[in-house]
Order: structure tokens, then sequence, then C-alpha cells
């Protein structure tokens, strides 16, 4: 019955994995939390309803832009929508609620903003509606990556119309971020739902370089591995984005650069000129992301290193989302963690914020240190539905993948090497033995806790227990990476392990 809806109402011969479940529990007047990757089809989940139950679905999204977009798609599909949103004439306004006045199916976008203004909350009071979807969810939380005020305010909704559902969407959030999704909107026994961060068309890849001349090296061999299709550069700060714009304009044509410093109009002229193809490759920072969505994106490359996972996995998220091929380069150096850590340091931030912050660092750190498959990783670290133990199209499932980023000849890169080249070069016999035992057991421990192996531990603090060997709880104080609450879970497995050898 939904599948014939599907196909009636938007032409769609059957649904991508987990939507259909997240549309049951809506239609059924269930709150849910629902997490689908970008790409991944959040915006069904909301239009469905509309349609099928011929009533308005009211869905607060956070850019004018990404509003407009899907208005103009549903009207090509004879889905009627609209939004509402500053510096629009009252003509434009009378004739959206006067379509909605007409009754039937409507989706009306609107500003979180406009959630808090009085006429609005009379209004929504004696609506017909089916749905309130709150796109962009990880906004609501204090603990996601991108909080924002204005969000945390939409728990008015719950207050106004208690009878109506709510769905929260994201394409990126961790259990905890999820659970105070749920506290901030108020939600009513939600249904949790987290999947599709398995992209089986990227190619996952981190490489430790010594220095940013390297790392431009490696960035020129990915372009020239990748002559097709769209690219995107991410860098950390403005100066840099512009600097490295520049030296790839010496080097290959159709470049820009993108970050939050330009005006609106150059902006906007940055984003029409790469969505039209004018340019082809594109250095930004994480102002360019949101509502971002070009299928041929064939590159993603973070030239320096994000803030945390979640930024990491949305970022990469924007490429091959025609499900065609595509690569995912992290270009990792130790310098990166030191700006990320200036960033937390000069945040106004509490400091239980600040400490979420370092941790999330510091597992992303470990994240590109440890050799174990980075799909794998990924899906256990969101708690995805779906699991696997090796995917056989990343850095550490296939070191000799044709699709791997190539080291370039004159260019000295301190590449990520395999476990077995690590203990080879900096260990002795015994130690490399201890490395391969504590690896074994943070493998089959992180199974056991279902969590990532680099949440555990990194490569990093393994060497330092496989070189000194410790035997106590206090000798365990001194090994790079354990702290009191790593010491206090996992400090007696260590000392069991060593035991043995």
């Amino acid at each position: 019955m939904l599948e014939a809806h599907l196909k009636k109402s938007f032409n769609l011969p059957q649904f991508r994995r987990g939507q259909k479940e997240i549309i049951a529990a809506v239609l059924a007047k269930k709150d849910a939390l629902a997490v689908l990757p970008t790409g991944g089809g959040k915006s069904l989940c909301y239009q469905f309803p509309a349609t099928y139950h011929q009533k308005l679905v009211i869905v607060v999204s956070p850019l004018v832009a990404l509003m407009k977009d899907q208005v103009m798609s549903l009207g090509a599909k004879s889905v009627k929508a609209g939004c509402l949103y500053a510096g629009q004439s009252d003509a434009e306004k009378r004739l959206i609620f006067s379509q909605i006045n007409e009754g039937g199916s409507y989706i009306l976008y609107l500003s979180p903003e406009r959630v808090q203004k009085p006429g609005f909350q009379e209004w929504v009071k004696n609506r017909d509606i089916a749905l309130f979807a709150v796109d962009e969810a990880h906004c609501v939380s204090q603990w996601g990556h991108d909080f924002r005020e204005e969000y945390a305010e939409l728990k008015i909704l719950k207050k106004l119309r208690p009878d109506v559902p709510i769905l929260a969407l994201t394409a990126s959030a961790t259990p905890t971020v999820l659970d105070d999704i749920a506290k901030n909107l108020q939600l009513v026994k939600p249904e949790r739902m987290v999947h599709g961060f398995y992209r089986s068309n990227l190619f996952y890849q981190v490489s430790h370089c010594a220095d940013d001349k390297d790392k431009s090296a490696m960035l020129l061999q990915s372009l020239k591995q990748h002559t097709q299709g769209r690219v995107i550069i991410y860098c950390g700060t403005r100066k840099v984005t512009e600097d490295l714009a520049a030296f790839l304009a010496e080097h290959v044509k159709q470049v820009g650069f993108y970050h939050a410093g330009l005006s609106q109009e150059q902006r906007t002229k940055v984003q029409t000129d790469y969505a039209s193809g004018k340019l082809r490759i594109l250095v930004a920072t994480n102002a360019f992301g949101m509502g971002i969505d070009q299928p041929d994106v064939r590159l993603v490359v973070h030239f320096q290193m994000p803030a945390n996972i979640d930024s990491l996995y949305q970022e990469m998220g924007r490429a091959g989302r025609d499900e065609k091929p595509s690569t995912c380069l992290l270009l990792y150096s130790k310098k990166d963690k030191g700006l990320q850590s200036f960033f937390i340091q000069s945040s106004p931030a509490v400091k239980e914020i600040k400490d979420l912050r370092w941790r999330n660092l510091n597992a992303l750190v470990a994240y590109c240190e440890v050799a174990e498959c980075r799909h794998a990783e990924i899906l256990t670290y969101y708690k995805d539905s779906q699991r696997l133990k090796a995917c056989g199209h990343c850095d550490a499932c296939d070191p000799k993948s044709s699709r791997l980023i190539e080291k370039p000849a004159a260019a000295v890169i301190v590449k990520k090497a395999s476990a077995k080249k690590i203990t080879e070069s900096q260990l002795s016999d015994i130690e490399e033995k201890r490395f391969q035992v504590l690896r074994t057991w943070r493998k089959a421990k992180a199974q056991e806790l279902d969590i990532p192996a680099f949440v555990i531990f990194g490569d990093k603090t393994l060497l330092d227990i496989a070189k000194k060997n410790p035997q106590s709880m206090d000798e365990l104080k001194n090994i790079y990476g354990i702290g009191e609450a790593k010491l206090e879970k996992f400090g007696w497995d260590l000392l069991a392990e060593m035991s043995q050898k």
C-alpha cells in the first residue's frame, strides 16, 4: 500500500534503506528520531505523510536556499508546497496561506525563528496537521557539532500541539546527541532509527603527511587521478582556503574558493558557478556544506582535519551522491590537532562542552591512526542497524586498491602504514608480539562493547604499551593516551593481556 502511494505521488519504484520504517512510525502518530546520511532521502520521510494523509506538514529548516529548492522540486511533482522567510512580499505570504486554507496536502517550510512568533503560534493551534518535521535536528543539541540557540527553542512545538507527531531528522548524530535531541524537543517515547551510514560506492583513505608541502603533493596527485566530476577540498581556516586555491590555480583549471568571510553576493556567485560546472574544484571551509547537493562529486579531500567524526562523515558524504565510485581522502598531520585544539581553547563554551570537544577530537585522531576497516568503524560509531567486519574498499582493507591515491614519486609522504609495517620498523620481536596481542584484544573488546576500536585506544597507545610492557596500574598511568577513565575501564584487562606474554 505504501509502495503504491510512493509510485503514484513521487514516481519512485521503491523506498531507500530506512525510509519505510521511518514513514510508518510517523503515519502511526509516533514521535521519531531518524538518522539518514547525506543523500539518503530524508526529505521523502516528511513529504510522504503530507500526500498520504492529505494534510498539512510543517518542516523546520535552517536554510532559505534549501527551502526554495525543495519547494521547486515538489512543484515539479505537482505536490503543493511553499516556504516562509524574511523579505517575502505580503502577496507571496497571502498566496501560501490561501493554498493551505483550501485543505488537502501541503508542505510548509519555515525557519526555527518563525516558530517563535506569537502570530504563528496562534495560527498553528487550529490547523489540521499531520506532522512537524525538524530537519538538521543535530542543531537542537548542545552536544552536537552545529548547535544553534534558535533550534533549542523548538520544544514549543510539543507544547502547542501535543497531538501532532514530531519527526527529528539529521544526517549524523551519535547516541548521546540523539538522547539530547529527544530531551530538548520533548519527544514522547520516540522511535529511534539509524540507517544508511554505509556508502558502498565510497573509498575511504587517510594519508599521514609530514607537513603542508607533502599534503600539497598528495592533493595534486589526487586531482591527477580524478580528472572528471566535481571536487571539494575542505580546509580549517579562511587563509589556508584562499592560499590553497591560489596554489592549485597554478596547476589545474576551474578552481574557486568559499568561506564565511566572503560577501553574500560572492558566496552566491561561487555556489552558482560550482553548480553550473564553471568551477570544477572548490576549496572551502565548513561554511560550504548544508544544503549542497551535487550528484557528481567524485573526490572530497580534507586538507586539514575537522573537529570531530560527525563533521568528517557529513563532509565526506557529499561525495558520490549519484552512487558512482568516489573517493574521500583525509590528509592528516600532527599539527592538525594543534589547530583544532586552538579552536577549542579559544571557545567561550562551558567546561562540559569543551571536555566533550576534546574527547571528540581525540576520537578523530585515533580514527586516523587505527588500522581497522574505516567503514566498519563508522557504522559502529553511529550504531547503524547494519554492521560490517570488512568493507573491502578502504585503505585499511585494500591497501593495494587501484582507487587508492598513490604516493607522489617526488614527495616524502609519511604514509599510512599497516600495523605489520609499523611493528617491523619500530619494535623488537617481543614488542611486535605484544603489539599484535593488544590489537587482537582491542578488536575483541570493541565487538564486545559495540564501540569502534579507535574509541578504546589508538595505535600509538598500543605501541607505547608494547614497548614499555607495564605490569601495574601505576605503570599504566605513564602510557600515552591512558587517563583515569580509560585506566578504570580497561586497565585490568590490559594487565591480564600483558601477564600472558
